[in-house]
């Protein structure tokens, strides 16, 4: 069964304020039906976005107020619902391998992703080198427009170091899809074909010591009609690779940037971004010190909605409540990653 999304306009919540305007501050609303009742869940816009599990709000389907109208008629009414899509993903289904909004806390991104805190511990200490090494980088060659086509052989190592950790990524992605490798191993024409099962381009970073860089996108031009080219980062890593005499130029600050983040967004992917720009250990702090990142994309359609479960004497009326802290909430149905 899919959910219902949509953007909220208006607060009709009972005994609540008018002017608290909870709509303003959680935009987006999912909404589904059970047997006896509708069930509409919030949902914050911003940053790497996600579902507000502590303002689930229930009405019963037989309460005079709702005796007849249908779950659109109620969100338009009681949300003021607009752009009104389907989601794309099953009420408590999730992908196995892949996090998207609505998974928060760490024990639910586990259990529906079905990764280890060892997988997410010997991810992060591989970051954690690119991190360094690239910080280290940043105390010879400050990061700006006129400086992100230098080249070096520091650089080079970066760049090397990062793709190979994107490369492992992938690797992982397309061995959990069944996907038969070739004599020489995957090539780019396999690892395409993840860009889109893995929302890599709804992924932006910004490099926090220098905005004029802009916002960070590695994946967004890359297209299966031209996989390695259309990758400019990862082409520029196989060039210089290959072949370093006739290639140095190909190792600039701009491309290992890319890199590193491609590793950000493939981490935040796997687990979740908010270990990496939540947690106050180390990792977290190096993270944040040079790096802000966010969905920029509105990707409401595939957040991963929590199935409520209601007791049989639940409340009729129009309530607010919590279902995860009430233990209502069903583990996540995973779902295996096919391409």
């Amino acid at each position: 069964m899919k959910a219902i999304t949509y953007f909220n306009t208006l607060t009709k919540l009972p005994n609540w304020n008018p002017n608290s305007h909870v709509h303003v501050r959680q935009k987006l609303g999912f909404a589904y039906e059970d047997a006896g009742h509708y069930i509409h869940l919030y949902g914050w816009d911003s940053g790497f976005k996600g579902i507000s599990i502590g303002l689930t709000v229930v009405e019963a389907k037989n309460n005079y107020r709702t005796t007849g109208k249908s779950l659109e008629e109620w969100v338009i009414e009681n949300f003021g619902a607009t752009n009104i899509t389907n989601s794309t993903i099953d009420i408590g289904h999730s992908v196995k391998g892949i996090w998207r909004p609505g998974l928060y806390y760490n024990s639910d991104v586990i259990q529906a992703i079905g990764t280890t805190e060892h997988e997410r511990h010997l991810s992060e200490q591989g970051i954690r080198v690119l991190i360094q090494k690239l910080d280290e980088i940043f105390l010879f060659v400050e990061p700006s427009n006129i400086t992100k086509e230098t080249y070096s052989h520091k650089i080079r190592e970066l760049l090397i170091l990062s793709c190979t950790e994107v490369e492992n990524f992938w690797n992982y992605y397309l061995k959990l899809c069944l996907v038969p490798k070739r004599k020489n191993g995957y090539s780019t024409k396999e690892y395409v074909q993840l860009k889109e099962k893995l929302y890599l381009s709804d992924f932006e970073f910004s490099l926090k010591s220098c905005p004029e860089l802009g916002v960070i996108r590695p994946f967004e031009t890359w297209d299966s009609s031209s996989p390695t080219q259309s990758l400019f980062w990862y082409n520029s890593y196989n060039k210089t690779k290959h072949d370093r005499t006739a290639n140095f130029n190909q190792a600039t600050l701009w491309n290992s940037i890319n890199a590193v983040v491609a590793c950000l967004i493939l981490h935040c992917v796997k687990f979740g971004p908010y270990t990496m720009f939540e947690s106050d250990n180390h990792f977290s702090s190096v993270i944040k010190q040079l790096f802000s990142g966010k969905l920029y994309t509105n990707c409401k359609e595939s957040f991963y909605i929590p199935k409520i479960e209601l007791t049989a004497d639940s409340r009729t009326d129009m309530f607010v409540f919590d279902p995860r802290e009430d233990g209502l909430t069903k583990n996540y149905v995973i779902d295996e990653l096919t391409i």
